[in-house]
């Protein structure tokens, strides 16, 4: 009879392409998952309802998989430092294998869990980097330090061999049902709904949960809009991005198979302008792993910012502008669209991403982390790591090369929602607007009022002026 082991499961909700899983089955025939409800996480701020509704979706998909591959999932709902090392000691497994996480939550749990795992005589396996195509230690600078800034780091990232997919979990034993009951008796649930759990989300999802639906969708992105991704990819109008981020903040689908995609397309591929597009989002790729690596090497990232400079800004933080932004009532149609759209989907598209933050940082001098926890809070793909690099991006706070970025939310409307179709869509009041008034904001008062719509509530190019005034402060008093 094999010997039991158990495979951890996180941010790699699936059985093909998992690397740690397939070592485990390496080991052993008698595979079984286990998935924690962690407290710690569920009963934070900062969780968007659509996220956990998305999770245990994918968690329902996962617990269907075990089954079709001969095992089981079992379900915990405690501290993972408790009752990991407690469901393995009552099954005596023989070993509890898991991925590598780079977040400093994830890596100060993972540190404990070994250390009572350890003390209990039971084998820790968890040397797989699963949700990376290189670990943080592998993409080094010529002086063996972590790189800062992103294009060194895509040169020397793109430039080494990647890994393939590796097989799908298959023929597993799963628990006897003595061993079910020591399960049980253990602290094993069966798996609640995000509704069980407190967490409301009546929207639809842009993504359905499971590996088979992201692999679906990954293939219909790979077999059209992947063509004209480069100049696509920025109207948010347009269905020219593959909407794979929550599948990939959970792991639904591994991210090699991904890669092994890219990799194909680019060997068909018979024109330049394909090509292009192909290595475009083959960066958004290196980028999600720059940001990665960056959390990992530089922890302190997740509670501010990178550059001094940024510190001890003198953020102004005004409660009732910030208030507006969230609810999309700042007068600035394209800001207000995007976050309409956050709030009512619990998604947004990348370039208004970009738009809503400089607004909030530039237009509001609103502290960045402000945002970046409101995103957190709304978002069905929030990701610590793309999250935090995306805001200190675009706030100028983090590891980047030019400064003082400061989008106009006019010129981004008039270049990416020409026709004004995104803002109509989300800001319904402002359907009847002509729009060359729509697009560049210059909507009269007197029609403001007549559809209910509110007047800027701050003036661009004077907010622009004072940020940069404050910069150029803040940056004499360091010299």
């Amino acid at each position: 009879m094999s010997h039991l082991i158990l495979f951890w499961h996180r941010r790699d909700l699936r059985i093909s392409d998992n690397t740690g899983l397939i070592a485990a089955r390496e080991q052993s025939s008698k595979i079984v998952g286990v998935f924690c409800l962690d407290p710690c996480i569920l009963n934070s701020d900062d969780v968007a309802p659509a996220r956990i509704k998305y999770m245990m979706g994918c968690l329902q998909s996962l617990e269907k998989q075990y089954t079709q591959a001969g095992s089981q999932l079992v379900i915990l709902y405690d501290n993972p430092i408790a009752v990991i090392p407690a469901l393995a000691e009552a099954l005596k497994v023989k070993a509890v294998f898991w991925n590598w996480d780079v977040e400093p939550y994830a890596q100060i749990r993972d540190n404990d869990v070994i250390c009572v795992l350890r003390e209990k005589g039971i084998q820790t396996l968890n040397q797989n980097w699963d949700q990376l195509l290189h670990s943080p230690d592998e993409i080094l600078s010529g002086s063996k330090t972590p790189y800062t800034v992103y294009t060194p780091f895509w040169k020397n990232w793109s430039s080494k061999p990647k890994a393939n997919p590796v097989a799908t979990l298959k023929n597993s034993e799963g628990l006897t049902a003595a061993e079910q009951e020591i399960a049980k008796q253990s602290g094993a649930i069966n798996l609640p709904s995000a509704q069980d759990l407190g967490f409301i989300w009546d929207g639809e999802l842009i993504i359905e949960p499971g590996e088979a639906v992201a692999k679906a969708r990954l293939e219909t992105f790979t077999t059209s809009a992947i063509n004209e991704y480069q100049e696509q990819r920025n109207f948010p109008t347009v269905h020219g991005t593959s909407q794979l981020s929550a599948a990939l903040k959970f792991g639904v689908i591994g991210i090699r198979t991904i890669w092994q995609a890219t990799k194909e397309l680019l060997e068909t591929s018979n024109s330049e302008e394909v090509t292009a597009s192909i290595r475009t989002w083959q960066q958004e790729f290196a980028w999600r792993e720059f940001y990665q690596h960056a959390m990992y090497h530089f922890p302190a990232l997740a509670n501010g910012a990178y550059r001094d400079i940024f510190k001890k800004f003198p953020w102004q933080n005004n409660q009732a502008h910030f208030q507006a932004w969230c609810e999309g009532k700042t007068g600035y149609p394209i800001v207000d669209a995007a976050m309409r759209q956050l709030n009512e989907i619990g998604w947004m598209h990348n370039r208004c991403r970009m738009i809503v933050a400089s607004f909030l940082t530039k237009d509001l001098i609103i502290n960045p982390q402000w945002g970046e926890k409101y995103f957190m809070q709304k978002l069905i793909d929030g990701d610590l790591s793309a999250n935090n690099g995306g805001w200190q991006w675009s706030a100028s706070s983090g590891m980047d090369s030019k400064p003082l970025r400061i989008f106009n939310p006019a010129s981004q409307a008039q270049k990416f929602d020409i026709d004004g179709e995104y803002i109509r869509q989300w800001v319904r009041e402002l359907k009847s607007v002509d729009t060359e008034y729509l697009v560049s904001g210059n909507i009269t008062p007197l029609e403001r009022r007549a559809v209910g719509y509110p007047t800027p509530i701050v003036d661009h190019k004077k907010q622009q002026g004072l940020f940069k005034q404050l910069y150029q402060e803040q940056k004499t008093g360091m010299d």
